[in-house]
């Protein structure tokens, strides 16, 4: 299953709008139901007032009706096994769980599996806020 998410992240990141950088980023996330929502980066002559690909991926998934997310995948086009950034990390953490899977890829695919609470291992939690 982590191959075809890569591949929807890499479809993704083929739309990314990155001309001041130069730097297309995909991201691609699967719902336990089996949905798979993708973003590519947005970037703005504002910079950086654009946007992540994770961003992106999240606004398709809330927009879809959100669920459970089960797997993320993130590709950059010049880095390998590229990871979001501190803002997505929490973004991402917001609606998913500690052992969400998290697939860090390179051109040919998944390179690194980790998970959220790895990557995010102290990440505010809203709970506190209700």
């Amino acid at each position: 299953m982590a191959h075809d998410l890569f591949e929807a992240a890499k479809a993704a990141m083929a739309k990314a709008y990155a001309p001041y950088s130069k730097f297309p980023v995909g991201a691609a996330l699967r719902t336990e139901d089996g949905r798979v929502f993708t973003g590519a980066n947005v970037e703005i002559a504002s910079y950086p007032e654009g946007w992540c690909a994770e961003t992106t991926a999240l606004g398709h998934y809330i927009m879809g009706g959100g669920g459970k997310i089960t797997e993320i995948a993130v590709i950059a086009e010049r880095v390998a096994k590229c990871s979001p950034c501190g803002g997505c990390r929490q973004r991402l953490a917001e609606f998913c769980r500690p052992e969400t899977k998290f697939y860090l890829c390179d051109d040919s695919g998944v390179v690194e599996t980790v998970t959220m609470g790895e990557l995010l291992p102290y990440g505010f939690e809203g709970d506190v806020l209700k």
